[in-house]
């Protein structure tokens, strides 16, 4: 992936409906040229897919909370993902390390909703415990693709 690629990537996360044209203008290649670089990215599975950005409040999902769930001992986790898969409040779900075997992104209406969901949670097979925080405002998300030059060779 060159410097191209990466302009490519940005401009399409700023606007993913741009056409092929107007990327090609705003990185110098034709038309051609840039639908063939973007079929090589998604081929490589590094545009995985497109989708529009919605603004959570205006659907009603006014509270967001990060969610940290312990597992017991005898929990599959497997079956505990595919379990919190089940759960729609839950936007993103990440196995990590550290004290927690999963962190999870909710978003709900309002802080009844995110009780309810804690409950669901605890009373989830294979989770011992849940440890939720509050987000009182998002300064940014999603910037992957805006990492500097020297950081993403």
């Amino acid at each position: 992936m060159d410097a191209v690629d990466r302009q490519l990537i940005q401009a399409l996360r700023e606007n993913g409906r741009a056409s092929y044209a107007e990327l090609g203008r705003l990185v110098g290649l034709s038309g051609p040229s840039v639908t063939d670089r973007i079929n090589r990215l998604e081929a490589a599975g590094v545009i995985t897919g497109y989708r529009a950005t919605v603004d959570a409040a205006s659907l009603g999902l006014g509270v967001t909370a990060l969610v940290g769930i312990s597992l017991s001992d005898a929990a599959d986790h497997e079956d505990v993902a595919r379990r919190l898969r089940d759960l729609a409040e839950i936007e993103d779900c990440w196995f990590i390390a550290g004290d927690d075997s999963y962190m999870l992104k909710v978003r709900v209406g309002d802080v009844d909703g995110l009780e309810r969901t804690i409950r669901r949670l605890s009373g989830t097979k294979g989770v011992s415990r849940t440890r939720t925080t509050i987000v009182l405002s998002t300064k940014w998300e999603n910037r992957v693709g805006e990492l500097p030059e020297e950081a993403a060779e």
